[in-house]
C-alpha cells in the first residue's frame, strides 16, 4: 500500500521535477511513511474502479462512431489485460504492460501483428484516461510500435478474373464476382444491399461502411448487364440483392460467399480466392492506372490514407517502366 501511495505521488509530480529531485522525493516519502500504517478505504475508488473506467471509455468510442464489432474487440482486449494484471487501472505501469505483452505472445504464440494490435488498443485506452485526467501519463507512451515484416499481398491477375467469370455455374455467382471486382466494396457491405439500392441508369449504389458511414460506389457496364440478367431470372420476392440458390431464398451471408469463392478457387487452382482480394486488386489497378490516391481513399471508404496505401500494391513491372521513363 505504501509503495502504491509513493508511486502515485511520484507520478503526479513527474511533470514538475527532474530526475534528481524525483529520487530525493521518493527517498523522503519512504522515510516519512515508514512511521505510518496506511490502509486503503474500501470506498476509496468506488467511483473510478477499472470496470467503470472501461465502460466510460467504450461509451466514448461508441459516440465517436465505432461499430459494435470494434467495441467488443476493444472491451475484450482491455478486459483480458486488466484480469491478468489484477491491478487498478491507475496503478498499471509501463513495465506491467511490457511483461503482459511478452507473456501473452509466448502463451498464445501470437504474431507480431497481433501483439501490435493489442498495443494500439491499450494505447487508445490509456491515452483516453490521460486526456480525461484519470492518470497523469499513459504507460503505453514508452512502448513503441512492434516492427512487423512487410509482405506484398497477392492480387488477382486479369487471367484469374476471366477464368472465374468463364467458369461460373450460376448467374448469381457471376454477378457477385463482377460486383466485388468493379466496385471494390467490402463483402459485408455487399450482403446488406437491396435491389432498390441499385441505380442502373447511373451504375452506382450507396453502401454502409464501417461505423455505418454511407458512401457511393460505382460499377461497370458488364456488371450492370449481369446483375440485371440475374435479377430478371429470380422468382422470389426477397428485397435482398443477392440470395441463396435454394428455397426459401434468404439473404446470402458473408460465410456463404466466402465458401463459394473458396470452392471455385480450389476447382480452378487459383491461389487464395476470397472476397477481400477483389478489393485489393481494384485498389492496385486504380493506382497503376494513375487514379489519385485521395479519390481511391474515398471510393474504398478509408478514414486514413495510410490504409489506402497499404491496400494498393504497385506492380513491380510498372516500377521498372517508371524508372526507365524518369531515371534510366
Amino acid at each position: 500500500m505504501k509503495e502504491d501511495f509513493i508511486n502515485e505521488v511520484m507520478e503526479g509530480m513527474l511533470p514538475n521535477l527532474d530526475n534528481m529531485q524525483m529520487t530525493q522525493l521518493k527517498r523522503a516519502l519512504g522515510q516519512v511513511l515508514s512511521h505510518y500504517d496506511l490502509r486503503e478505504s474500501s470506498q476509496g475508488r468506488s467511483e473510478s474502479n477499472s470496470s467503470a473506467l472501461l465502460d466510460r471509455f467504450i461509451a466514448a468510442k461508441r459516440i465517436e462512431g465505432c461499430s459494435e464489432k470494434t467495441l467488443d474487440y476493444y472491451q475484450n482486449t482491455i478486459n483480458a489485460m486488466l484480469s491478468t494484471l489484477g491491478k487498478h487501472t491507475c496503478r498499471i505501469t509501463t513495465e506491467d504492460l511490457r511483461m503482459y505483452l511478452t507473456e501473452y505472445q509466448e502463451e498464445h504464440g501470437s504474431s507480431r501483428i497481433t501483439i501490435d494490435n493489442i498495443r494500439r488498443i491499450l494505447s487508445s485506452f490509456f491515452s483516453w484516461l490521460e486526456d480525461e485526467d484519470y492518470i497523469v501519463k499513459s504507460p503505453v507512451r514508452r512502448i513503441h510500435k512492434v516492427k512487423t515484416a512487410s509482405s506484398i499481398k497477392e492480387t488477382y491477375s486479369d487471367e484469374d478474373l476471366e477464368n472465374m467469370r468463364d467458369n461460373c455455374t450460376e448467374l448469381r455467382d457471376l454477378a457477385m464476382i463482377d460486383m466485388l471486382a468493379s466496385t471494390g466494396m467490402r463483402v459485408g457491405e455487399m450482403v446488406l444491399l437491396n435491389r432498390e439500392d441499385i441505380d442502373f441508369s447511373e451504375r452506382e449504389c450507396v453502401v454502409f461502411g464501417k461505423g455505418d458511414k454511407e458512401r457511393m460506389v460505382y460499377f461497370d457496364a458488364r456488371t450492370k448487364l449481369h446483375l440485371q440478367e440475374y435479377l430478371k431470372r429470380r422468382s422470389d420476392d426477397n428485397p435482398a440483392l443477392f440470395v441463396t440458390l435454394r428455397t426459401p431464398y434468404e439473404r446470402i451471408k458473408i460465410g456463404g460467399i466466402e465458401n463459394r469463392l473458396r470452392e471455385m478457387g480450389k476447382r480452378l487452382e487459383i491461389n487464395k480466392v476470397h472476397p477481400h482480394k477483389f478489393r485489393r486488386t481494384l485498389a492496385t489497378m486504380a493506382i497503376d492506372k494513375g487514379m489519385p490516391i485521395e479519390q481511391l481513399q474515398q471510393l474504398l471508404g478509408h478514414q486514413r490514407i495510410d490504409t489506402t496505401l497499404q491496400y494498393a500494391m504497385v506492380k513491380q513491372s510498372n516500377v521498372k517502366t517508371a524508372h526507365r521513363k524518369y531515371i534510366g
